[in-house]
């Protein structure tokens, strides 16, 4: 039976999502508690591979057992295992031609800056940001990311493809808190973070907006700006076209 759920996890205290030989991932942890319930190995595949140090809200995750339990009973066996730093919040059959991440239409990411006085408990959640903060320099760099490109400039590691779209990006102010959201379809590896170190670039007057366009319109042009710290970042939704 082919189970789909979605979950939310501290990044702050796993090696990132993908498992890892002797270090404690999200993904070596639900294998951990789903073959326990299952009596045997259990895989699992997610909607991505998320690092070290980042969050998520709403992770989606595929995986086949070998009972059929009821989704709800699932879940709160799930839960009392893997307590208290990931929590299944949604679990559902599924058909059998179902992937977490082959078929995703959309992701949707959140990097969270503070802007206030330093704070020990914000470290591990936020980029703690002592510089002054104008939206609307954001918002012009986030005008240059908007759309398909080639992002090349913005990914981390060698790959075939580097083509991706970003639907939109929005901006929420919450007192000391900026939260930057982003929505597309194949975010690579560091591509979200060194976005965001672009916008944060451009806000201290450290590149200028052409620079940035041409980081994201001339394949032949190499140049790399600030990565943003992992902590700040969280998956926040993941969307499916059968779901």
């Amino acid at each position: 039976m082919k189970y789909f759920i979605k979950i939310a996890y501290d990044g702050s205290k796993f090696y990132g999502f993908q498992r890892l030989k002797g270090k404690k991932t999200v993904q070596k942890e639900l294998e951990k508690a789903l073959s326990i319930i299952n009596k045997k190995e259990v895989v699992v595949k997610g909607a991505g591979r998320t690092d070290a140090l980042v969050h998520a809200y709403n992770q989606g995750v595929h995986f086949v057992l070998d009972y059929d339990i009821p989704p709800e009973r699932l879940k709160e066996a799930i839960n009392s295992i893997v307590f208290p730093y990931i929590k299944v919040r949604e679990c559902r059959k599924v058909d059998d031609n179902f992937h977490a991440r082959f078929d995703v239409v959309s992701k949707t990411y959140v990097y969270k800056i503070y802007t206030g006085d330093y704070n020990p408990f914000k470290y591990d959640y936020f980029l703690e940001y002592s510089n002054n903060v104008e939206i609307d320099k954001l918002k012009d760099v986030a005008n240059i990311l908007i759309g398909k490109h080639d992002f090349h400039n913005f990914v981390a590691g060698i790959r075939d493809n580097y083509n991706a779209e970003v639907f939109k990006i929005d901006f929420k102010v919450l007192d000391e808190e900026i939260w930057i959201i982003f929505e597309g379809k194949s975010f690579y590896r560091y591509m979200v973070r060194n976005m965001v170190g672009a916008m944060l670039d451009y806000n201290e007057g450290k590149c200028d907006l052409e620079t940035i366009r041409k980081m994201i319109e001339d394949k032949n042009y190499n140049k790399q700006l600030r990565t943003a710290p992992a902590q700040g970042l969280y998956l926040a939704d993941v969307s499916y076209k059968n779901l």
